[in-house]
């Protein structure tokens, strides 16, 4: 069971860096004025979702075991009124925020995750939380790589297997002998 729980800690760790990184490949192809774009006045901008997943994650993270992850001094609501206007600042809060993900995750231990912790009085298992937050972030980052593809039209970078190449990427990934690896490995080896 210690070796199941490691195997799921390794492997959220790197689902949570590979949805970082489609994060920050967006970042790197937009200007300070696309990350403030807005479609209309209901609508978030870049800088808005990363101003609540920053929010989220410091709440969240922060204590995770000890105290309630919704945090008294968090303000949820103002998350979703801009005051980042330029990149530079938009991807200061985004570090801070997964590196407080970062380092509650790389302090549990294996046996942790079965320990009761709660958001907003609920009760979650250690693992249940990792989920709750490893569907949410995703969810977003989804939302930001969506704006970025648009405002980018013609001149986006794939952040995957790009559009008419899946039959070259299985080939060549039908050419190689059965292996053990995580999905996020060859995306994370590219990193940088």
């Amino acid at each position: 069971m210690e070796n199941m729980n490691l195997d799921f800690l390794e492997s959220v760790k790197k689902q949570f860096d590979y949805y970082k990184l489609l994060g920050d490949k967006t970042f790197s192809q937009l200007t300070d004025e696309q990350l403030l774009f807005k479609h209309n006045d209901d609508s978030n901008s870049i800088a808005v979702i990363v101003k609540h997943l920053h929010g989220n994650m410091l709440s969240r993270w922060t204590d995770f075991l000890t105290t309630d992850g919704e945090k008294e001094w968090r303000n949820r609501d103002g998350e979703f009124e801009n005051e980042i206007t330029t990149k530079q600042k938009l991807i200061e809060k985004w570090e801070e925020g997964w590196k407080c993900l970062f380092g509650t995750l790389n302090s549990l231990k294996p046996e942790q995750l079965s320990q009761i912790i709660y958001i907003r009085n609920q009760g979650h298992t250690v693992m249940e939380a990792i989920n709750r937050q490893l569907a949410h972030y995703p969810y977003h980052v989804g939302q930001i790589v969506f704006i970025g593809k648009m405002l980018v039209e013609d001149k986006w970078q794939s952040l995957s297997i790009p559009k008419n190449k899946s039959k070259d990427y299985n080939s060549e990934k039908f050419s190689k002998p059965k292996q053990k690896g995580h999905f996020t490995d060859e995306f994370l080896l590219k990193k940088g």
